[in-house]
């Protein structure tokens, strides 16, 4: 497993929590450009949440959907890739879900909640 970076102390701390009905574990993997959380799940992730290495909104965000208990959640570091550097940019943290809609921050709780429900 790769080293994590210095800007997932958050992301460490979430692998060791356990949700309370214990039916789901978080745990870290690494992810498709870099290290990150991976909440996993059968069929691959379901949400990806774009991010900066050393972005204290980034920390934010993965408190903010781990207290949604976003399922099937890869964490994708942008700060190596040209492509998503441009097209990211400024606008991270940014959640994407499988059919391509994405959710700029800021955001909490209740917006993630709203934007998990809608079509």
């Amino acid at each position: 497993m790769p080293i994590l970076k210095t800007s997932n102390v958050l992301t460490a701390m979430i692998a060791k929590l356990r949700v309370s009905d214990g039916a789901l574990f978080y745990a870290v993997a690494g992810a498709s450009h870099d290290c990150g959380a991976t909440f996993s799940r059968v069929g691959g992730p379901v949400f990806t949440l774009f991010q900066r290495d050393d972005c204290h909104l980034c920390d934010q965000a993965l408190a903010v959907l781990a207290q949604a208990r976003v399922p099937g959640l890869d964490s994708v570091f942008i700060d190596d890739d040209g492509a998503l550097e441009a097209r990211y940019g400024l606008r991270v943290p940014v959640l994407r879900d499988a059919q391509g809609r994405e959710l700029d921050w800021p955001f909490d709780l209740a917006a993630v909640q709203a934007w998990l429900g809608a079509p």
